[in-house]
């Protein structure tokens, strides 16, 4: 069975959601109503730590790209969380961003520390 969970947080302006389980098909549109949910309350920044997806699919990368789209109609921001892994630059969620040609569309950050500050020690 496909499972999904979800933490809100809030930093400042920012809120934050902990993502853990799969992204696919059935569970993306509940990310989609959490990020639908965050804008219509007057939540224009968002950042989604994916650090503990173990899977992700097309659905969920529409799911994401989608909530970009959004986020930026409004004048918000998103920021996606994808730990670099030892012996893998991005783990899942970041090679299949990559294959898809889509990870240059998001601001990536290697944790919530420097998501909220915006500062990258890392290239992306």
């Amino acid at each position: 069975m496909t499972t999904i969970e979800v933490d809100e947080d809030e930093h400042g302006p920012w809120t934050v959601f902990r993502v853990r389980g799969e992204l696919d098909l059935v569970t993306s549109p509940r990310i989609r109503r959490r990020v639908h949910d965050a804008v219509a309350g007057g939540r224009h920044d968002l950042v989604i730590d994916l650090s503990a997806v173990r899977f992700c699919d097309s659905s969920g990368v529409g799911v994401l790209i989608a909530s970009r789209r959004l986020l930026r109609s409004c004048g918000g921001r998103l920021r996606l969380i994808l730990p670099v892994e030892p012996d893998d630059r991005d783990g899942h969620v970041g090679r299949v961003l990559s294959a898809l040609g889509v990870r240059r569309l998001f601001d990536v950050y290697e944790d919530l520390p420097e998501a909220l500050t915006g500062s990258c020690r890392s290239a992306p």
